[in-house]
């Protein structure tokens, strides 16, 4: 969405990476498939300020992916705050936990594997964060089942938004059109405000009232 040139402007001034972040990005890119659904650095240092603006207390992530967006999100945790984090993809496990071992965070992080739909239900928290990255089809679904959890104030983030561009060119693929109707959805919602940063391939920021 953005030019090589500005990319590298904007990584130029934000917070570098730290060690465990760059592994898990070059590890991600040499060893598992589709690795651009990584945050990456600059996304990744969004989410981190995000999450420190609001101090959460207790955050879900609906998405591990390898971790990266995970480790970010938790940096903004108080003391005795918990991140909970869902994915259905048990090939990486090792690697994740792996990952989430080496960070002095671990103990704040509670991964979960299964359905996400399934797990949310079972999850008994009030969340003031809450990040939406899985599969884009369910990004309703997952808004639905999440925002009575949210406290008021409370911020919900959901990545993908603008779907490599598509969105902006009015694209009629399945996926496209998916993507389409939930920003319709928000956009109409009357309990929440929202804009879009495009960041990346999007991020959605919505604050619950």
């Amino acid at each position: 969405m953005i030019s090589e040139e500005l990319q590298q402007l904007l990584l130029k001034y934000c917070e570098p990476e730290d060690q465990l972040l760059q592994h898990i990005d070059r590890e991600t890119n040499l060893k598992v498939l589709m690795p651009r659904m990584l945050s990456g650095h600059y996304q990744g240092r969004v989410l981190s300020m995000l999450s420190k603006m609001i101090s959460p207390k207790r955050i879900l992530e609906i998405g591990t992916f390898t971790g990266y967006a995970t480790l970010c999100l938790a940096e903004g945790l108080t003391q005795d705050g918990i991140i909970y984090t869902l994915d259905i993809n048990e090939e990486l496990e090792d690697m994740v936990r792996e990952n989430f071992a080496k960070s002095p965070l671990n103990t704040k992080i509670k991964y979960i594997l299964g359905d996400a739909q399934k797990s949310i239900a079972q999850l008994q928290e009030t969340f003031d964060l809450v990040f939406i990255d899985a599969d884009k089809k369910n990004n309703g679904t997952y808004y639905d089942l999440i925002f009575d959890r949210v406290r008021s104030g409370g911020l919900i983030i959901v990545d993908n938004v603008l779907w490599s561009g598509k969105i902006v060119n009015n694209a009629q693929d399945k996926d496209t059109k998916n993507i389409s109707s939930f920003n319709d959805k928000i956009n109409e919602d009357l309990r929440v405000e929202k804009l879009i940063l495009p960041v990346r391939d999007g991020l959605f920021v919505i604050r619950k009232k």
